[in-house]
């Protein structure tokens, strides 16, 4: 089996190695909710509510698993003919928002949201700023310099000497890539405490257009935020109220022949997206047998953590992984209450998943499996071990009996 340097689960005092864990999560959303229906009887009414454009956007938006969204964007909620952003492409699409001004929007939106979250991942885990070594931030769609860490660092009251990893452009898989990422760090630095906080406005490239690819990514995209903090699942551990989910092995593959059927390019009114019919087919082709080379010989995973990246990709992964309705509840379920948030979704879809099984009051290890996709096409996936509360504490006791002065 082809191992990325996670390693496995070591109990305390066994080596000098650490297993990695997400101690906590923390989200946060935007104050205007995109309600679906509405959203789609404003944009058929830009085409004609009764051409063949309108009609097919009202279907679309029906069919696709979303029900609510979130926009930083009070534009957005108008009548189509009243927005900027949306409207006959024919006769708006000069004066809509350039690349420039979305760009300023993003900026002063997503430093609160991204605040919000990081702050709720450090209560969670119960991290003082001063404790944290690594910030990583995630964003596919907004950028400036010197940059979003750098507002997280003095609002947060970080050190200034934090080590710092900006993801950009790296688009959905992004913030399941940064968990990897993290786990790779424990391996060489064990002690370390590292901050993930992805941040995507994706309304803001919203664009006046009749194709239907471009409308296409305008059904699901929403905005959000997202944060965790990863650190060793034993040193320094107190028992809290919530579980973890200890990281095992990890995975990143890039599939052959597929650049061209999803892309995201920089042009002069936001980011042009293009996804491709055909992506679910693939990932249904090609998942499958890499879930295989994570899982080895183990037994199937009860949790699965799938990036809802529209409702026909989780048919898909459900299909071809024989999983049942219950293990892509969370996935449906993020899905349908806040839409496709790109790398800072994968977050939403593991916390609800904490809640349901602290919920169950189950007192055994858990295990689990999350993955997302991205351009390239990529698949990032990352196993792991859901730890209750009850285990946690068991846990910190025999580390005390380990550490402990004879």
């Amino acid at each position: 089996m082809n191992r990325t340097g996670i390693g496995e689960p070591m109990e305390p005092g066994a080596s000098g190695q650490e297993a990695p864990a997400i101690l906590g999560i923390g989200t946060a959303l935007p104050p205007h909710k995109l309600e679906q229906k509405e959203a789609a009887g404003r944009l058929a009414e830009a085409f004609g509510s009764q051409s063949d454009t309108g009609r097919w956007v009202r279907r679309l938006f029906r069919q696709c698993g979303v029900e609510t969204r979130y926009t930083c964007e009070p534009d957005l909620l108008p009548a189509a003919a009243g927005s900027r952003y949306l409207g006959d492409p024919l006769t708006l699409k000069e004066g809509a928002p350039t690349t420039a001004e979305r760009m300023a929007v993003y900026r002063r939106e997503a430093v609160p949201l991204a605040l919000q979250a990081a702050i709720g991942a450090m209560d969670s885990s119960g991290t003082e700023p001063e404790a944290l070594t690594h910030l990583v931030t995630v964003s596919c769609t907004g950028q400036w310099l010197p940059g979003l860490e750098t507002e997280l660092i003095k609002q947060l009251g970080l050190r200034p000497d934090i080590m710092r990893i900006p993801l950009t452009f790296v688009g959905c898989a992004a913030g399941l890539k940064a968990i990897g990422l993290a786990g790779h760090m424990m391996a060489g630095h064990p002690g370390s405490r590292i901050l993930i906080v992805c941040v995507e406005l994706c309304t803001l490239h919203l664009q006046p257009s009749g194709d239907r690819e471009a409308l296409y990514g305008a059904s699901f995209f929403g905005d959000g935020a997202s944060a965790c903090v990863i650190g060793s699942a034993t040193r320094n551990l107190t028992p809290r109220d919530r579980g973890i989910f200890r990281l095992e092995d990890s995975r990143c593959v890039l599939f052959p022949d597929s650049e061209g059927e999803m892309t995201w390019d920089v042009g002069g009114h936001g980011f042009d997206l293009y996804l491709s019919t055909q992506i679910p087919r693939l990932l249904g082709r090609f998942v499958p047998a890499e879930v295989i080379q994570v899982l080895g010989e183990r037994d199937r995973p009860d949790f699965w953590a799938v990036h809802p990246g529209g409702r026909g990709i989780v048919d898909i992964i459900q299909e071809m992984l024989a999983l049942s309705d219950e293990q892509v509840h969370a996935s449906r379920a993020v899905l349908r209450e806040y839409g496709n948030m790109s790398s800072a979704t994968i977050l939403f879809v593991l916390e609800q998943i904490r809640q349901t099984l602290q919920g169950e009051g189950r007192e055994e290890h858990t295990e689990g499996m999350a993955v997302a996709f991205g351009p390239g096409l990529t698949a990032e996936l990352v196993r792991m071990t859901f730890i209750p509360p009850v285990s946690r504490q068991s846990i910190a006791d025999r580390e005390v009996a380990v550490y402990a002065p004879l």
